[in-house]
């Protein structure tokens, strides 16, 4: 599996960084990506993950590679999605954000477990949401803080697209993730920790 995780994420790493729309939009859209790749390095003998939470933090790679190469408002098949369903606007941003509450929350919920850190399960989803709002309303201000000193070079990296409540609507989508991934992935998420434990 390492093998193919890193043959699929430097494949894609290489493709987005061949010709993108703009060089800085793609950094700083890639910038969260390459930061898990070293992350991941580093842990790798130390502390490895499930292969669900790899699968996962590959995906979320994925997302923002692709979004790093279009821009978030300019993704094809979104454009797509746009014109069939007559939306107002590319809404690939939601599903970055949705991945954003989806993804993190599998990662933090892994991490609490193995380091027996929250053992009531009520809690542990309580702080596993609360840790999924509150990154995503740091993302929102590092957004703001890149706006702020970019000026007009932000734009694509914040792909509002003219719409006034884009950074409540990220948030909730980050919020709709988490609640999803934790009902959804419990129990599969469940056995390959028991899996791991008996190796």
């Amino acid at each position: 599996m390492f093998r193919v995780w890193l043959f699929i994420y430097f494949g894609v790493f290489i493709w987005s960084l061949i010709n993108p729309k703009d060089l800085f939009t793609w950094f700083l859209e890639v910038t969260p990506a390459m930061i898990a790749f070293v992350i991941l390095a580093f842990t790798y003998k130390r502390f490895k993950l499930t292969p669900l939470v790899y699968t996962l933090i590959l995906i979320h790679c994925i997302i923002l590679m692709v979004g790093g190469h279009f821009t978030y408002a300019q993704v094809p098949a979104f454009d797509f999605i746009k014109e069939f369903f007559n939306q107002d606007r590319n809404n690939y941003d939601k599903l970055g954000h949705f991945a954003q509450g989806f993804i993190p929350a599998m990662v933090a919920r892994e991490i609490i477990i193995r380091k027996s850190i929250i053992t009531i399960e009520v809690w542990r989803n309580f702080f596993i949401i609360c840790f999924c709002l509150g990154f995503s309303a740091f993302y929102e201000l590092v957004e703001w803080w890149v706006a702020i000193f970019s000026g007009d070079g932000a734009d694509d990296f914040l792909g509002t697209q003219g719409y006034i409540w884009d950074t409540q609507s990220d948030m909730a989508w980050a919020l709709i993730g988490s609640i999803l991934a934790l009902i959804l992935l419990r129990n599969y998420h469940n056995i390959q920790l028991t899996k791991l434990k008996g190796k």
